[in-house]
């Protein structure tokens, strides 16, 4: 019973902290050129760490840069005020990096997130290096591709650094610690469209019945750690990206991704 009633509880703080939240989130906007991280970028706590990779000329997506950089400020300020996690925020903004998978400054991201990733293309050199970053520790996740053709695509790629014959790729239960870390979430990963989508047509599968279903993937070590977390039919980001811009969708979409968002994180640092 105490159980149930702290998981009640976290649900709570979760819907209050982030309703708190919204009209400040409406009024951010994006801003910036893109820089590379660099050594000096690194503080010692956490920072939203996203690849920016090259496009396939057959991919399927809109490239690395989608949902960037609200999603990764947002869920970044989430975290802080969630958990106990160590998020700088100088002026108020979390300091989140994008880097290139042949950086050195890889290795200094316990996390890393790639979405469209239907769009992507690794050479040898970044395969090589990806498999070596995952294998070190590194956690990546991918997010925000829909259908079979862009699966097609994504695996073409992911196989490039981890071989089917050693790291298969499996659908993970529902009880798996990544979806229980903090926020209890017994589905698995939710469903949710990009804003303008559900707002158009009042449906979640962006690509009709080729996406009906969204799963959670994931390519493990021998040990059973993920390596690689793929939510595939499902947009993650957005539900972070657009939180203040639709109470409705904020309600249906925010709140749970969200909470998948702080599991994810609290288990790539801590596994």
């Amino acid at each position: 019973m105490a159980r149930h009633a702290g998981r009640v509880a976290a649900a709570v703080a979760l819907a209050l902290a982030l309703a708190t939240v919204m009209t400040v989130s409406a009024q951010r906007r994006r801003s910036g050129a893109i820089a590379i991280a660099s050594d000096r970028d690194f503080d010692g706590g956490f920072q939203f760490c996203r690849i920016a990779f090259r496009q396939s000329p057959d991919g399927d997506g809109g490239g690395w840069s989608v949902d960037y950089p609200q999603a990764d400020r947002n869920v970044s300020v989430r975290l802080s005020e969630l958990t106990r996690a160590a998020v700088r925020l100088p002026g108020g903004e979390p300091q989140h990096l994008v880097l290139r998978l042949t950086d050195d400054t890889l290795f200094r991201c316990p996390f890393i997130m790639m979405t469209e990733v239907g769009a992507a293309y690794f050479d040898a050199a970044e395969a090589a290096r990806l498999r070596a970053y995952l294998l070190k520790g590194g956690f990546l996740w991918v997010d925000d591709f829909w259908g079979p053709y862009a699966w097609s695509i994504w695996e073409r790629e992911i196989r490039k650094a981890l071989p089917a014959g050693d790291f298969p790729i499996t659908d993970l239960p529902f009880d798996h610690p990544i979806y229980r870390t903090q926020f209890i979430l017994n589905r698995g990963v939710p469903q949710i469209s990009s804003i303008n989508f559900w707002l158009g047509s009042g449906h979640t599968s962006e690509r009709g019945a080729d996406s009906v279903e969204p799963h959670g993937r994931a390519i493990r070590d021998a040990e059973g750690r993920v390596l690689v977390f793929m939510t595939h039919n499902t947009d993650i980001g957005d539900s972070w990206e657009r939180e203040g811009e639709d109470p409705n969708y904020f309600r249906l979409f925010s709140l749970p991704g969200y909470s998948l968002g702080i599991d994810v994180l609290l288990y790539a640092m801590t596994h």
